[in-house]
């Protein structure tokens, strides 16, 4: 009987839905002994005889996936591939899955969240007030301001319409833009410099790699408004990070919504953690009651649809292995 192991500490209650369906289907589900493995040379003793995962952090690199002769399906939980080789994989015959339906809202919220939190100053507000001090001051507003969305997929669109009720104006950045959601909801699709120089709060919704990488660096921070805001829920490696303390602190940029970053944890030292005007969370925009079980239900049914002889094409990170792909 083929095994799957899941890692994410989120998903290992042996009764949910998504190991229900996977046993269903006539595959065995196994749980790590730890969830939290970053370790290639653990993570390839773990999945040893492994036929697939429901992958989390653990590391999928060229070493680990050659290390890895039995593993056919790595069924990313969430959408970002970053920790994963595709190329790697798919010299391996290893099918690579996301979960592009499961969680693209509740990363938007976390995103509106974040934006809403630095521009009404709620941090600083109640640490002031349990300090005892009561210090009243203007909070920035959403509506007729210009949102500029750097990417309009997913998650890019679930934002738009959010900040749409907020009555901001709404410009996007992205290489394969959905031009008649653009039209629909009166998005002015723009170059990413147009975008930084007009956006008043700036959010980022791309992907990790090697062209991304270092986007928001030097340069395009000084292509931002003066007093501007930045929102990243997406990859901490989107921005660099030294850059964007200079900017903060320079007053150049006005604030920071922030929910990834290069290294995770975030060290406690770290100089964006000195910093007033800047917000933080523990990467967790894409995680919440409901996303958290459909993120799994998704990442399970990739599995059993490959293990059936079907082949998920909307979650499929490196199609190219189709030609040569077996179970």
């Amino acid at each position: 009987m083929p095994s799957v192991m899941i890692f994410i500490q989120f998903l290992q209650d042996p009764n949910g839905p998504h190991v229900e369906l996977l046993r269903q289907a006539g595959l065995e589900v196994r749980f790590p002994p730890r969830p939290d493995i970053t370790d290639e040379e653990e993570n390839i003793r773990v999945l040893q005889g492994i036929s697939a995962t429901i992958a989390g952090g653990e590391p999928y690199s060229r070493r680990v996936v050659a290390g890895l002769p039995d593993l056919r399906v790595i069924s990313r939980w969430g959408v970002g591939v970053d920790r994963v080789d595709l190329a790697a994989a798919t010299d391996s015959n290893a099918v690579v899955t996301i979960t592009p339906s499961a969680n693209h809202e509740a990363v938007a919220e976390h995103a509106v969240a974040l934006l809403l939190a630095v521009t009404r100053f709620l941090a600083q507000r109640n640490d002031e007030i349990h300090r005892g001090l009561w210090e009243r001051r203007c909070s920035l507003p959403l509506r007729e301001k210009t949102l500029g969305l750097v990417g309009l997929g997913r998650i890019g669109r679930s934002v738009a319409v959010r900040a749409e009720a907020f009555r901001m104006r709404l410009l996007a950045h992205e290489a394969f833009p959905d031009r008649e959601f653009a039209r629909r909801h009166g998005i002015e699709l723009v170059d990413l410099d147009t975008l930084l120089a007009r956006s008043d709060y700036v959010t980022l919704h791309v992907p990790l790699t090697e062209e991304t990488r270092g986007l928001i660096n030097r340069r395009t921070l000084s292509r931002m408004k003066p007093g501007s805001l930045l929102v990243n829920t997406s990859r901490g490696g989107l921005v660099v990070e030294e850059d964007l303390v200079d900017a903060l602190k320079s007053g150049h940029l006005g604030g920071a919504g922030l929910d990834v970053f290069v290294q995770e944890p975030i060290q406690r030292d770290h100089p964006l953690l000195e910093l007033d005007n800047v917000l933080v969370s523990d990467h967790t925009a894409g995680i919440d009651t409901r996303s958290v079980e459909a993120m799994a239900v998704e990442a399970a049914r990739n599995i059993v649809e490959l293990y059936r002889g079907g082949w998920p094409a909307a979650a499929v990170a490196n199609p190219a292995v189709r030609e040569t792909w077996k179970w």
